[in-house]
């Protein structure tokens, strides 16, 4: 039976948060900052450069099943301390030993990107659909925000401290790499499994009798069936939230990989870009608390339709970035953001409201491993185009076509019913599940 002790699932969504913070935030956006100077310091093409982000988020999506079944079998908590360690151990093989550009493309793109995939999106999010089913929108936003935070607030520093350092690339990874220590700390003393392990219920129990009618409007997003992976891989909505998620990928890896150079190349100064890098990973926080808190209280296919929509006006934004239009830049920059924000969000709670917590872990994997695996070449194809081209304008016009094949897509991702079967079948495919 329950105890009276405080919900611990707020207090965990805080502890998620900083895991996303430290794990995701540093690796991939302070990241972004440090590459601008190790492309200084280590000669390589811009699709070479585009390639490493390509790698980060294939490797992200690569692992994703493996992640899966090790918190199945081993834990949340366990899994987040494997990708913490593997955080410090990129970033100190980027610190002590990179000097060719393959050294940058292993440390920052294969190990890096492990570790991200380990050590955040998987086992976050799976901690908050356990924990939450009435707010599990809102706490997966929240879960995944930690990263906007650590962009916003530490890219400009890290900027600065670069610079001041006469561009000393590796004290970045340096910082990186404590930041994965912290992560692990963090994940040793806060996370925890389940509301049972601590004999309390998702959202902390039922609400007063008074909250009843808000909790039957909520708890109508969510499917009341237990499904099994393999009843979920058989529905037309599984796979159009994948196209979804392919669509809000795609734009977000290329924009991550190269924004501050499409700014710097615009004559925009490289503080300016920082900054303007700072915006967009802040908002991508209110993305993720917008679309949570709209997976909470609409129809998930139209909430997640609303957040592509931030694309096509972001990349219209970033066709008309110059010198003289900062605010347009910033402008473009914010859109992108909250795209990435909401539409992640979006993904994610669509598969635990449509196929609830125990099949979730598999079928996020198998979701990351099909979205970042899908959309991880955007890097790369971003810096073909830039060097065929010599600009990014068609790459833009690319992002533009791809969120709206996410849109068309979404529209008809409504919430599947389950199957009528046989008793016996279920059981196996839940034993095997």
């Amino acid at each position: 039976m329950p105890t009276e002790r405080k919900f611990y699932g707020w207090r965990l969504v805080g502890a998620l948060s900083a895991m996303d913070f430290l794990n995701l935030g540093f690796p991939a956006y302070i990241g972004a900052v440090i590459n601008s100077y190790m492309l200084q310091a280590i000669p390589m093409s811009r699709s070479t450069l585009g390639l490493g982000f390509t790698l980060m988020n294939l490797f992200v999506g690569l692992p994703s099943t493996v992640v899966a079944i090790s918190i199945v079998k081993r834990g949340i908590r366990s899994t987040y301390l494997i990708g913490s360690a593997m955080v410090v151990i990129g970033s100190l093989f980027l610190a002590l030993v990179a000097s060719k550009p393959w050294h940058y493309l292993l440390g920052f793109g294969i190990i890096n990107g492990i570790g991200i995939c380990f050590g955040d999106i998987i086992p976050g999010s799976t901690a908050a659909a356990r924990w939450f089913e009435r707010y599990r929108g809102r706490a997966v936003g929240l879960v995944l925000s930690g990263s906007g935070i650590s962009g916003f607030v530490m890219a400009p520093l890290i900027d600065k401290v670069l610079r001041a350092n006469g561009g000393n690339w590796r004290l970045g990874w340096y910082i990186v790499a404590a930041a994965g220590v912290l992560a692990g700390i963090v994940a040793l003393l806060f996370v925890k499994e389940r509301p049972e392990d601590l004999g309390q219920l998702p959202d902390g129990g039922p609400k007063p009798e008074k909250a009843d009618q808000p909790k039957r409007e909520a708890t109508a997003l969510v499917t009341k069936h237990e499904w099994t992976p393999g009843e979920a891989y058989r529905t037309k909505a599984y796979w159009l939230i994948v196209i979804g998620g392919l669509a809000a990928q795609f734009p977000f890896f290329f924009f991550t990989a190269h924004w501050i150079l499409h700014l710097q190349g615009a004559g925009i100064s490289s503080a300016d870009a920082a900054f303007a890098m700072g915006l967009f990973t802040v908002s991508c926080i209110f993305g993720r608390l917008i679309g949570g808190w709209l997976m909470d209280t609409m129809t998930a296919r139209y909430a997640f339709m609303i957040g592509l929509c931030c694309y096509l006006i972001g990349s219209v934004a970033a066709l008309h970035v110059g010198p003289n239009s900062l605010l347009i830049a910033n402008a473009g920059a914010v859109l992108y953001g909250l795209g990435i924000g909401w539409t992640f969000t979006c993904m994610t709670t669509c598969v635990a409201h449509f196929y609830g917590p125990s099949a979730f872990p598999k079928l996020a994997g198998t979701l990351m491993l099909l979205t970042s695996g899908g959309a991880s070449p955007a890097g790369w194809i971003g810096g073909r185009i830039f060097d065929v081209y010599g600009s990014y304008t068609r790459a833009f016009e690319l992002n533009i076509l791809i969120a709206l094949i996410g849109i068309v897509a979404m529209a008809f991702a409504v919430m599947p019913r389950p199957r009528q079967r046989d008793s016996r079948v279920a059981m196996a495919e839940q034993q095997t599940a």
